[in-house]
């Protein structure tokens, strides 16, 4: 088979769309570009969807724990600690045994045993509380000089928040937000080594670069190649991050204006 047969066949064989079966003896460095390659297209859709819901609930949170009415603070930081407190891969095997008791009651519940839902939340209630807390910290470090411009001009309530504190937050953490970005779509290798099984042996890229490296007792040609589009999608990451990052600071000096500085985790 040539290589390009080969990208015909599997390069979207993890969501379902060409041979089903793997192959099964000798691989060649097409296989596996063409197979790590097509299980990170789940890698992708984790990440994306996670980070994009997680935005959002995450300013909900940072908002709830900086504010002085106890009802909204205390379930904001209970939920930040407990999913900060605790390890993802750990997280990973407690929902999933939540959801499959879940779906012992109901057949409503199913969805969530399977990996493109049940892992999405968990990775979803896992970037949005780290999130909220570097949005928090944004928001406790806004120059004080900026909220007396906007009382200056009159701005109250939403349109304070709108106009003033939130663009200020935004611009304060995307470079911090950005390494989280970075570090949970990295985080998305541990789905399928979790609880959540690959349904006909459709995975992601980590899955598929596992099992080359189980057929051919060689781990050095399947994971440097995912560390390879790992690289490349952490390249993807920081330049369209680092042009929203252009445009929240596009009003500072040039000398003043933050810029994204990746901090690698070793450690969540």
């Amino acid at each position: 088979m040539s290589c390009f047969e080969t990208f015909q066949a599997y390069a979207l064989r993890s969501i379902g769309i060409g041979e089903r079966l793997l192959p099964r003896s000798d691989f060649t460095l097409c296989d596996q570009f063409v197979l790590i390659g097509s299980g990170l297209i789940w890698n992708v859709y984790f990440g994306a969807i996670a980070i994009f819901t997680g935005f959002f609930f995450a300013n909900a949170l940072a908002v709830a724990k900086n504010s002085h009415k106890r009802w909204l603070r205390a379930p904001a930081n209970g939920f930040i600690f407990v999913f900060r407190g605790s390890p993802l891969f750990i997280q990973f095997f407690f929902a999933y045994f939540v959801f499959l008791s879940l779906k012992s009651v109901s057949p409503i519940f199913d969805p969530l045993s399977a990996a493109w839902l049940g892992a999405l939340i968990v990775l979803f209630l896992n970037t949005s509380a780290y999130s909220a807390e570097i949005f928090y910290g944004a928001l406790r470090s806004i120059p004080k000089g900026d909220l007396e411009a906007a009382d200056a001009y009159g701005l109250s309530g939403w349109s304070r928040f709108r106009r003033v504190i939130w663009p200020t937050m935004m611009r304060l953490a995307w470079p911090a937000y950005t390494n989280e970005a970075i570090f949970l779509f990295h985080a998305t290798t541990l789905v399928y080594f979790s609880g959540f099984p690959a349904w006909r042996q459709k995975g992601d890229a980590l899955y598929y670069a596992n099992y080359f490296a189980d057929k051919t007792f060689n781990p050095f040609v399947p994971y440097p190649i995912l560390a390879f589009y790992f690289i490349l999608l952490t390249l993807a990451i920081i330049a369209v991050f680092g042009m929203i990052n252009t445009r929240l600071n596009r009003h500072m000096p040039q000398e003043l204006r933050r810029k994204i500085r990746v901090r690698p985790q070793l450690m969540r």
